[in-house]
């Protein structure tokens, strides 16, 4: 149900992203850069991917243990159950976010939200692909309570959506709604690396969890909010920007001489290393006032991203419809050549020079594949759908190699933003 809610809904938050990037061109206050807003709905998509396969053990843990360990029985057919559900769900929400940033295994899967160095509706859609490992256990005491799995789904499902319009830095404050609920306002805190918005405003929904548990903090114009990590990605690398975290603590792990350090890296603060394995291998000191991370590409480059990252959102929306019916090998191969797609935009946007070979690579095999088998991921193709594909292939190489002969004579455009 959710895959098929977020496709419907996606429409919906394009154009409101669509809205917010006229408004604020309009106000003189764009918020917005193609490459760092491909990069965020990117890792949604990933997002999307990874859970086509990840729902049955995560739903599947919850429903098991609803139907055999429940202390109560809840009627689905009670309003009261939804509202004390969603208000159930929205207080584990707050500690799986608080944990998410206090605890270095789960602040692995979470760092993805935070990477970009932008704010604004894209953002709202840049997701972890691996919240699934340990996110479901902070869910089980309302599966204990008895709360049905369908309730189950669908408040989350609408904790998620409300979470989508506070990522803008187009609405101020809201007075006495910031007291009660998570805004705009107190997310744009949330985001911030400043030292007094570390680590603060976790709720999903309600922001009266964070003023219970005293992790409430007030935006302050004074101060204003910088976005993104103490350890800055510096990459549009999808696969980078979620193993990341995971990456670094195991090779501290691996360095670290005591064994108890081992163990400990993995569930200690983000930010605490072994002594031993931060005196031979320091870290870069985190400077507030960095230069943000935004290659130089040309304008021509961006337009080509532009399109073939809009193609592979267009395809997605059939991975999720169709993902669940395919076999393990062939839902596996299409979600693996849209993450290989994903990662050669990314690629292509940082101007590295090994990707346009990728690219030409991957159009190749693509267009190869589908006129040999004369199918889509296993789903038969008529002879205009066909055509289509080959041509697409076709137009995209020749595009390629005009690009980026054309782009050797040439200087990069520095703007970085959004091509108008």
């Amino acid at each position: 149900m959710q895959e098929l809610v977020i496709t419907l809904a996606t429409p919906v938050f394009f154009l409101l992203i669509f809205i917010e990037w006229i408004a604020g061109r309009l106000r003189d206050n764009d918020t917005y850069r193609l490459n760092d807003s491909i990069n965020s709905i990117g890792l949604g998509i990933i997002s999307q991917i990874v859970g086509v396969f990840s729902k049955v053990f995560q739903i599947g843990i919850y429903a098991w243990v609803a139907q055999r360990a429940a202390v109560f029985t809840l009627a689905a057919d009670n309003p009261l159950v939804w509202l004390l559900a969603l208000l159930a769900y929205d207080f584990c929400y707050y500690w799986l976010h608080r944990m998410g940033h206090e605890v270095n295994i789960l602040w692995a899967a979470h760092v993805v939200h935070h990477q970009s160095e932008e704010y604004n509706l894209s953002t709202a859609l840049r997701q972890t692909g691996s919240g699934f490992l340990f996110g479901w256990v902070f869910y089980l005491p309302l599966a204990l309570a008895g709360v049905p799995t369908n309730v189950f789904i669908a408040v989350a499902l609408v904790d998620l959506l409300y979470q989508f319009w506070v990522h803008t830095r187009q609405i101020g404050r809201l007075g006495w709604f910031d007291r009660f609920f998570v805004s705009p306002s107190n997310h744009r805190a949330h985001h911030g690396v400043n030292d007094i918005y570390l680590d603060k405003n976790y709720g999903g929904i309600l922001i009266l969890w964070d003023r219970l548990f005293g992790t409430y903090v007030e935006e302050d114009d004074a101060e204003p909010v910088v976005y993104g990590t103490r350890s800055p990605l510096r990459s549009w690398n999808p696969i980078r920007a979620n193993l990341e975290v995971y990456a670094g603590l195991w090779h501290d792990a691996m360095r670290a001489r005591k064994l108890s350090d081992k163990l400990r890296v993995w569930f200690a603060r983000p930010g605490w290393r072994p002594a031993d394995v931060a005196a031979s291998h320091p870290s870069a000191p985190f400077d507030l006032a960095r230069e943000i991370f935004n290659p130089r590409v040309g304008n021509t480059v961006q337009w080509y991203c532009l399109a073939q990252f809009s193609t592979v959102l267009l395809i997605t929306t059939h991975f999720l419809a169709v993902g669940p019916l395919l076999s393990l090998p062939l839902g596996g191969g299409y979600g693996l050549w849209l993450l290989l797609s994903l990662w050669i935009v990314g690629g292509l946007l940082e101007g590295a020079r090994r990707y346009p070979a990728a690219e030409a690579a991957r159009l190749l095999i693509t267009g190869i594949g589908v006129a040999v088998a004369g199918q889509w991921w296993g789903y038969e193709l008529t002879m205009p759908a066909l055509a289509l594909i080959l041509g697409a292939c076709a137009a995209s190489l020749g595009w390629l190699m005009f690009l980026f002969r054309s782009s050797a004579k040439q200087q990069p455009d520095v703007s970085g933003h959004a091509i108008s």
